[in-house]
């Protein structure tokens, strides 16, 4: 299917588009609004790019999951009684949470499956917390690597993998459009729910002792700076053609908002609506370019290239 993907758009000269989805938590929810928008407007997604919840949704499509599927699987699974099934608590050493249940169920999903047997080229971002170093995840297992884009330091102990210990990539790429140019998009729909700075990343721990919750606040407004300033400048060396920042309803972070998985599925369709005239816009723009340097004289590229490219993001 990559194979096939990259003949189709050679064929029909159209650009390579590529989806790069933002951790956020619950906020992430959004990103099933956006591919359902995508698929119904026939807007083609030839590799992913994702991070913690957005890394979620990118592996499932790519597994070859349709958005009305992903939609059903999230609407049931965060049903609190669902939810509470994933939680396997732990005494506070690498996180709150050990996190083997949550991998049981990403195995449940993608099966023994790895990178090279997904529908779409896909990369997932985590961070190496003995190096400190940004871990871009191409192949092995692919639930073992969801399982360490989803681990937030404190709430899940990482991921150790062959002497690393993989951890959340939203600790220095919350939204990896460059990931995304790195594996071939020539047009990067890049969906940002990271909390804006000074908005809150945790809040509303109701199920949580008082300790542990004023603990976890602070872990969250901490994790919070970090990714707003990563996010910043990574976006600003990306520059993805197109980025989509659904209306978050107030309330939702990291670990609040799942029972309004619907109302949260809905701000990302009305976002990617919005966004529908620029994608268009900017894949029109790059399909023309690739046609003008297949036909046109090698002088005449060299001359126009220079001043076309410099006009174009990435």
């Amino acid at each position: 299917m990559n194979r096939l993907s990259n003949v189709k758009t050679n064929l029909y000269g159209r650009p390579r588009v590529g989806l790069a989805l933002s951790g956020g938590g619950a906020r992430g929810l959004a990103h099933i609004g956006v591919l359902k928008v995508l698929a119904r407007e026939g807007i083609p997604v030839d590799c992913l790019t994702g991070t913690s919840m957005g890394g979620v949704i990118a592996a499932a499509y790519a597994a070859g999951m349709s958005p009305a599927e992903i939609e059903s699987e999230a609407l049931a699974t965060t049903r609190w009684r669902n939810l509470a099934s994933l939680a396997d608590l732990s005494l506070p050493r690498q996180g709150l949470f050990r996190g083997n249940r949550l991998l049981a169920y990403f195995e449940r999903h993608f099966g023994q499956r790895t990178f090279a047997d997904l529908d779409l080229p896909l990369a997932l971002v985590a961070v190496d917390l003995n190096t400190g170093q940004e871990i871009i995840l191409r192949e092995g297992p692919v639930a073992l690597a969801v399982r360490a884009t989803v681990a937030l330091p404190g709430l899940l102990a990482p991921v150790e993998v062959d002497g690393r210990r993989l951890a959340d990539g939203g600790l220095l790429n919350n939204l990896p459009a460059d990931v995304a140019r790195q594996i071939g998009a020539e047009v990067v729909i890049a969906v940002d729910l990271s909390p804006r700075r000074g908005e809150i990343w945790l809040n509303h721990i109701r199920w949580a002792p008082e300790g542990v919750a004023d603990t976890l606040h602070v872990l969250g407004d901490s994790v919070g700076v970090m990714v707003s300033a990563a996010n910043e400048q990574k976006l600003e060396q990306a520059r993805p053609e197109v980025l989509i920042r659904p209306a978050i309803p107030a309330g939702v972070n990291a670990l609040a908002g799942y029972n309004r998985a619907a109302e949260l599925i809905a701000a990302g369709e009305r976002a990617a609506e919005a966004a529908l005239p620029e994608i268009r816009r900017w894949m029109r723009r790059r399909a023309n370019w690739r046609r003008l340097v297949h036909h046109a004289p090698v002088a005449l590229v060299g001359r126009l290239g220079r001043k076309i490219a410099a006009d174009l993001p990435g």
